[in-house]
């Protein structure tokens, strides 16, 4: 009985003190599970892998070797997968064609021979079933708490949807499934490039067309170790408003969020006196914009007055923006917070909540998606401020006036006297 009045006393303290501090800030995942890079190569094997327009090879050997040598270079924590589609139908009922997709390597550890065998005997034969490969993949890497990729390489567009790619590729990002797929075409098509650009947008992934062998294997491998370099970051999932007083309260982390074209999205980071902000944000270009765009980061008080600001801005040949801020209070407003704290009988040190602004000035292309929005990632610390080295002091008031009077002459005299002895010597010469 005294065991459960404790607990109960315990309960309604932890109530009445939530309702007196407010919400809790949301905080970033600290222990994450530990996983390793996982990975899905997803190879086109369909009739028109037979074409011999790369470097005079047929793409699918020119593929074939990239697998070869991505495999070769796997770093040993990597869990790699290959799937197929158009490999083994060799028929021509379309319903049964569009089915043909298979997975030859499971989502491991690698077996190098075993895979790079598997890769060899892949012989061009039937349909493109893009859709239903890439839904299949997702699958085959599994849930985790980590950010796992898709590199699709393929030379032409889906010959099967429904379900369509894009689509496919919206609904697995709608799910917040930490997915990426990154895109690689090996023809140049406009209508693939178009196709493989949403897929890839859809996602937050790339794309990448790739015209010779030493470019896919190239491309291939920075994918690869790409996901080993993100895969213990995963970012937290976080929805930011249209204005600071409804914004998620955020503490140190990594966040993800979408932001549309040309919007302000608001988030509120707590900062006790004492303490500096150090926040910065990226925005990829995941799909078809406009020439000249810009991201830009403020930091402003609750009142609106803007406190400090950073800024990026590129011209179409950069695929990720990124901006950073610092931010401490100024030592007037410290003052200030100890003359408060003086003159209450109980002082109290309340945290200032800074609100961060992250805008654009993307504006999309003609005919592309506006939904979802751009991908956002935003890293926030708190840490203790660094204060400035001291300066001389120079005064105030009529003290620095009369300073800066004397200074003014002095410069005037002696330049005064130079001149003079310059005219002097010209003379005589």
């Amino acid at each position: 009985m005294i065991n459960f009045r404790r607990s109960a006393a315990v309960l309604l303290g932890l109530l009445a003190t939530t309702a007196l501090t407010g919400p809790v800030p949301a905080a970033a995942d600290e222990e994450q599970v530990a996983e390793p890079p996982r990975v899905e190569l997803v190879l086109d094997v369909s009739g028109s892998m037979r074409a011999a327009d790369i470097d005079g090879r047929s793409r699918i050997s020119v593929a074939q070797q990239a697998f070869n040598d991505v495999v070769d270079a796997l770093p040993e924590e990597t869990q790699l997968g290959i799937r197929v589609l158009g490999a083994t139908y060799k028929g021509k009922d379309k319903k049964v064609g569009c089915q043909d997709t298979q997975q030859i390597v499971p989502v491991g550890p690698v077996d190098r021979t075993a895979a790079k065998a598997a890769v060899a005997t892949l012989r061009p034969t039937g349909f493109t079933p893009v859709g239903l490969a890439l839904r299949s993949a997702a699958q085959d890497l599994g849930n985790g708490a980590t950010t796992r990729r898709i590199v699709l390489i393929t030379d032409g567009e889906d010959t099967c949807a429904p379900p369509d790619p894009c689509q496919v590729a919206r609904e697995l990002a709608a799910q917040g499934t930490s997915l990426v797929v990154d895109t690689l075409g090996l023809a140049p098509d406009e209508k693939v490039r178009r196709q493989l650009l949403c897929i890839a947008g859809a996602t937050g992934g790339t794309y990448t067309a790739a015209q010779s062998a030493d470019e896919l294997t190239g491309r291939i491998k920075q994918l690869v170790e790409r996901a080993g370099d993100t895969h213990t970051r995963a970012p937290t999932v976080v929805g930011g408003t249209d204005a600071c007083g409804s914004a998620p309260l955020l503490t140190p982390g990594v966040y993800a969020d979408r932001e549309s074209f040309s919007e302000h999205r608001y988030y509120r980071v707590p900062v006790r006196p004492g303490q500096e902000l150090r926040a910065s944000v990226s925005m990829a270009l995941d799909r078809p914009v406009n020439r000249d765009y810009g991201v830009l980061l403020r930091a402003t008080a609750a009142d609106g007055r803007e406190l400090v600001r950073g800024a990026d801005a590129g011209s179409g040949r950069a695929d990720v923006l990124s901006a950073g801020l610092r931010w401490s209070a100024t030592a007037d407003e410290e003052d200030a917070d100890e003359d408060a704290a003086e003159a209450s009988p109980t002082p109290t040190v309340e945290p200032t909540t800074v609100c961060l602004v992250v805008s654009n000035s993307f504006a999309a292309r003609p005919g592309t998606a506006a939904t979802p929005g751009m991908p956002v990632e935003l890293t926030i610390d708190v840490v203790a401020a660094a204060g400035a080295p001291d300066g001389p002091d120079l005064g105030r008031g009529w003290v620095l006036l009369a300073l800066l009077t004397v200074a003014g002459l002095l410069t005037g005299l002696v330049a005064g006297l130079l001149t003079r002895w310059w005219v002097a010597t010209w003379r005589e010469n």
